[in-house]
């Protein structure tokens, strides 16, 4: 990659924690460790390495969920609702940008704040 050049990956907000499926959790975090790894290696080369966390998501598996189960899960969101694709992508578009020069491995969670906490959710 030429200098300047930009890496976005994809994590979840999952990488923070959670139960029951310690084996996604580890992947996730595994892909901020791994951005952060690279941003430290490339910066001599002025290339920017950045992670988007998004949270609960507007997808073909979470609309494969009973309505009942999707109503939970999107209760447990600040907004009452999941992140739309069309969000997730602007974030990853602002971090590709070469107006984010000066900003690498960093995480952006996409979450409307619930890896926040303090939410009692």
């Amino acid at each position: 990659m030429k200098p300047g050049g930009r890496v976005v990956t994809v994590s979840s907000r999952a990488a923070l924690g959670g139960t029951g499926f310690a084996h996604y959790v580890a992947s996730k975090a595994a892909v901020v460790g791994l951005t952060r790894a690279m941003a430290m290696d490339l910066r001599q080369r002025q290339i920017a390495v950045n992670s988007i966390a998004p949270g609960f998501t507007d997808t073909g598996m979470t609309r494969a969920m009973t309505p009942e189960q999707h109503a939970a899960a999107s209760a447990l969101e600040p907004s009452g609702r999941p992140v739309d694709p069309g969000e997730i992508a602007h974030a990853i578009a602002f971090l590709a940008s070469p107006r984010t020069r000066f900003i690498t491995g960093q995480t952006l969670f996409v979450d409307g704040g619930k890896s926040l906490g303090g939410l009692g959710l």
